[in-house]
């Protein structure tokens, strides 16, 4: 068997994700119908739905906001950390000018 070639990624609009969400949490649709209505995974589906009930207060876990605070803050630190290495081989790179 040969193996699937991937889908191209698709983009979707915040109110469209939000649509999704809300038809699965009002019971509308199963995770599972939602999926094929819209031609996504399962699991992408129902990602969406646990984050939406995160956001919401009626789970555990980082909301929608701390986690893009949390991503922010891990870049921030990276570039921050590379900096000090560039200065730390500066400083090592000039101290041995001037001996």
């Amino acid at each position: 068997m040969g193996k699937k070639s991937r889908r191209a990624r698709r983009a979707f609009t915040s109110e469209l994700k939000a649509e999704i969400v809300e038809l699965c949490r009002r019971g509308d649709r199963s995770i599972g119908q939602g999926a094929k209505d819209f031609d996504l995974t399962e699991n992408a589906v129902r990602d969406r739905v646990k984050q939406a009930e995160v956001d919401a207060g009626e789970r555990d876990g980082p909301t929608s906001d701390e986690r893009e605070e949390l991503a922010r803050l891990r870049g921030e630190d990276r570039r921050l950390r590379e900096d000090v290495d560039i200065l730390r081989r500066a400083t090592a790179f000039f101290a041995k000018e001037t001996r």
